[in-house]
């Protein structure tokens, strides 16, 4: 009984929404909410309403490149539709939403990735543009037109027309300096970007290093992609969360003997036997010292004390199906460096469905204590980088959430949320389906 009067309530919400989200991305989200994948939010179906127009502007849409007329009557380009970037809490739908828009464009050249892992791409692009442009220059010669970044612009709006970017967010210093002139060079290509972030466009590379060279990126995506903020104030990850436990805590469980339980299972179905194996990396060997088949059985500092970054944790995720990730400990600001490389690898296993196990000092919304007892800033892991880049106690960039922890103690609410969705069989089952 309670069943066919909450599917009245939902046919009858469905009826009444309609006159504001209409089109396939709005059955598909009324679908997902007739079969209790997601729950109704108001917000969320704001968003279903924009999205529904934007992709009713990309129906057709075609990128047109310049030609020789064009250049030489000077006819300016028609401006791309305007994209859209979703903002809000951990938790509230982000994904989800733009996974459905994904789904639904009509256009075949689309791509969607995680903000880390096209930022990888970026660099690499750049870094073989560089070593063809050295090969083609004259020796001792230095070629006064070389610039990298709109030729690699042009690489990418050529195979993609519409971007997607998961979890838009402005940490390294490197991608800070590029972003303006290689979405400036997109945009002016054509191609039209849905981006997802935990920031606000204002707050991104919040007191990040030189952030005076970031801040005109933010009016560009601005006047490219429509702001919006998607925040209920509840975090689905964790409400929908399951029941079984896969992170353990040395102080509420055997959480060795558990792990280990779990590899045997695990290594039993796999036509291999436990052994190290080496990944070759960017010229680089990365060595886990105990696997089996599409099983790696690891440390924290295995994973996180050792410099390792994005491309290390995708060619992981890529190798491996299930990641154990043992001895996990409570993290202050003075480990930074681990927790900077701890939520890099967290959002690059989840964007990438990899399955884990976690053994852990303390329960998971404890894992990063944003006190600590001492000043941070001025300690010997920071030094010797404020020198290079020539910062001083007091000057502008003293204060940078490179050196304050600030970053990290924000992106963690994220992994924590992350970190609880990992658990639920939902997700431990879509690796399997994906």
């Amino acid at each position: 009984m309670m069943h066919k009067l909450l599917n009245k309530k939902i046919f009858f919400l469905s009826v009444r929404y309609k006159s504001s989200a209409k089109g396939c991305i709005a059955e598909a989200y009324w679908h997902k909410v007739r079969e209790k994948d997601i729950s109704l939010d108001k917000t969320q179906l704001k968003v279903v309403d924009v999205m529904e127009n934007l992709r009713d502007n990309l129906k057709s849409y075609v990128v047109e490149k310049p030609t020789m007329l064009s250049k030489l009557f000077r006819k300016e380009k028609e401006k791309p539709p305007k994209g859209l970037y979703l903002f809000g809490s951990v938790g509230c739908g982000k994904t989800m939403l733009m996974d459905m828009f994904y789904e639904n464009c009509p256009l075949e050249k689309r791509r969607r990735t995680h903000f880390n892992s096209f930022m990888l791409d970026v660099h690499s692009r750049i870094h073989e543009y560089k070593k063809i442009t050295l090969k083609q220059s004259s020796p001792g010669k230095k070629n006064l037109n070389y610039d990298p970044i709109r030729p690699v612009a042009q690489s990418i709006s050529d195979e993609t027309w519409m971007l997607c970017l998961d979890e838009f967010q402005v940490t390294d210093i490197g991608d800070a300096m590029v972003l303006k002139r290689l979405f400036t060079a997109i945009f002016s290509n054509g191609t039209v970007l849905f981006a997802t972030s935990n920031r606000a466009p204002d707050d991104l590379y919040k007191n990040g290093l030189q952030r005076s060279n970031f801040l005109p990126f933010i009016p560009v995506l601005k006047e490219f992609c429509l702001p919006m903020l998607l925040d209920s104030g509840i975090d689905y990850r964790t409400k929908f969360a399951g029941s079984r436990n896969r992170f353990f805590v040395f102080s509420e469980s055997n959480a060795t003997r558990e792990l280990d339980e779990a590899f045997k299972v695990l290594a039993n179905q796999e036509n291999d036997v436990v052994r190290p194996r080496t990944l070759t990396i960017k010229n680089r060997n990365v060595v886990l010292k105990r696997t089996c088949g599409r099983v790696a059985d690891c440390t924290f500092a295995e994973l996180c004390d050792r410099p390792l970054g994005a491309i290390d944790y995708l060619m992981i995720g890529q190798v491996f199906d299930t990641v154990i990730i043992r001895d996990i400990p409570q993290m202050t600001r003075r480990q930074k460096s681990q927790a900077r490389r701890f939520i890099t690898l967290i959002d690059t296993f989840y964007d990438t469905k990899v399955r884990i196990l976690c053994s852990a000092e303390v329960p998971l919304k404890k894992l990063f204590l944003p006190a600590v007892t001492t000043p941070v800033l001025f300690e010997d892991e920071n030094r010797a980088l404020m020198d290079d880049l020539n910062i001083t106690k007091g000057s502008e960039n003293a204060d940078a959430s490179l050196f304050s922890g600030e970053e990290e103690v924000f992106a963690f609410d994220r992994t924590v949320s992350r970190l609880t969705e990992m658990q639920t069989e939902e997700y431990w089952n879509s690796r399997l389906i994906s």
